[in-house]
């Protein structure tokens, strides 16, 4: 799945006059916080691209990869029964960087990135506020964003529903490097 996610968007977002980086271990997490439980989980698979030309970015991760439930019927219930792993297994977004940025000069940079936010099989418009550090020709992306379950279809039933947040919150960090 990576190769295809790679291929795909390498010739998405290779021009001849332009940096692309990436990243294929990214961080990102998630946190539930409801008034009977607190559920954390996060995921080092995260896979992702940049196009410094036109300042096109996207990520993906695999639902299928995130560890740290509470316990393994719990996970297995994330799994099944509200993301559909089976039929939806990835979390993806792809969108472009508002404001201009200089990619040759180090430095920390707050942006926002425009796109769309697609999980559970459902696209959302979102805007993604981020910190892009430049560092000797690497990038360091974090960014922090709420994604309520009701906007992506993610149904909770009425049994658990003071155990799982409608909302979300997403952290994502990771380190990408130019394209070889």
């Amino acid at each position: 799945m990576k190769g295809i996610f790679f291929t795909f968007f390498f010739a998405a977002f290779s021009t001849c006059f332009s940096q692309v980086f990436i990243c294929k271990d990214g961080n990102t997490k998630f946190t539930s916080e409801a008034p009977l439980e607190l559920i954390k989980a996060q995921s080092n698979k995260t896979v992702g691209a940049l196009d410094c030309g036109n300042k096109n970015v996207a990520f993906s991760v695999n639902i299928d990869s995130f560890d740290g439930f509470n316990s393994g019927l719990q996970k297995e219930h994330f799994q099944e029964n509200y993301m559909e792993t089976m039929k939806y297994a990835n979390a993806t977004f792809k969108g472009k960087i508002i404001e201009d940025i200089d990619f040759t000069k180090n430095g920390t940079y707050t942006v926002r990135a425009k796109g769309t936010f697609n999980i559970h099989g459902t696209e959302k418009e979102k805007i993604i506020k981020t910190k892009i550090t430049i560092k000797d020709k690497e990038m360091m992306v974090e960014s922090s964003f709420e994604v309520p379950l009701e906007d992506h279809n993610i149904k909770i039933p009425k049994v658990v529903n003071q155990k799982i947040a409608s909302i979300i919150i997403v952290d994502v960090k990771a380190t990408l490097k130019p394209k070889a």
